[in-house]
């Protein structure tokens, strides 16, 4: 080994509350890669934690509760659902669906991989890309259930081509107040009463809209 003139006193020293915080950080990171191979195993229930980079802003529990009930009384035992950037409802649903033996067919778009925990249940989409989608889930869903992660007239535009694209008839759309006029041109939705919260309250305005009557499922 080639000698530097260095010794042993020149190399920095760890305080030991430093060392401490180091080691209970990776001991973290540890535990939240083991929760990720348990969650592959088990169907993905380990909670992930949102990412803002990715603009996401998980639903409070009174909110996945309202939506996964109008969902699954909308389209009855066998009908078909689609989330479309809206990965909270996912477990939910499923979960319910399997405790009341419902032959239902959930799929999540989602452009977060983590979610690929829900295997074939998952299916990977960028709203950038609108139309990456298989061809035999056109018309497929009785119902689509979509969050587009920004509040942009692109971003709205370009889901709103995958929500005309997958869905037969019933589509729910949650985003901002600022999307109402837009929400009417592009798919013909109207407010509902509901107003969707989240764990950490949105400075933004955040509304429902639907083409179906809440009213007839509650």
């Amino acid at each position: 080994m080639e000698n530097t003139g260095e010794s042993d006193d020149d190399v920095p020293q760890l305080s030991a509350e430093t060392f401490s915080a180091l080691q209970q950080f990776y001991q973290e990171q540890e535990n939240r890669e083991k929760q990720q191979d348990v969650s592959s195993l088990t169907g993905g229930d380990v909670p992930l934690d949102e990412n803002w980079q990715l603009s996401q802003f998980w639903y409070d529990d009174a909110t996945i509760d309202f939506l996964v009930n109008i969902a699954l009384k909308s389209v009855g035992s066998d009908g078909k659902i689609a989330l479309v950037s809206c990965p909270t409802l996912y477990k939910k649903m499923r979960q319910k669906a399997d405790k009341n033996c419902e032959i239902l067919s959930v799929t999540l778009l989602e452009y977060d991989n983590r979610f690929a925990v829900y295997g074939e249940d998952f299916m990977f989409y960028d709203y950038n890309s609108p139309l990456s989608i298989p061809r035999e889930k056109s018309g497929y869903y009785d119902l689509v259930i979509a969050d587009p992660p920004f509040l942009s007239e692109e971003c709205l535009t370009k889901t709103a081509v995958s929500i005309r694209f997958l869905t037969k008839e019933k589509i729910i759309l949650c985003t901002g107040a600022i999307m109402t006029d837009l929400a009417k041109r592009l798919l013909d939705l109207n407010k509902t009463v509901f107003e969707p919260k989240h764990r950490n309250n949105l400075a933004n305005e955040f509304l429902c809209f639907s083409n179906f009557a809440f009213n007839d499922f509650l």
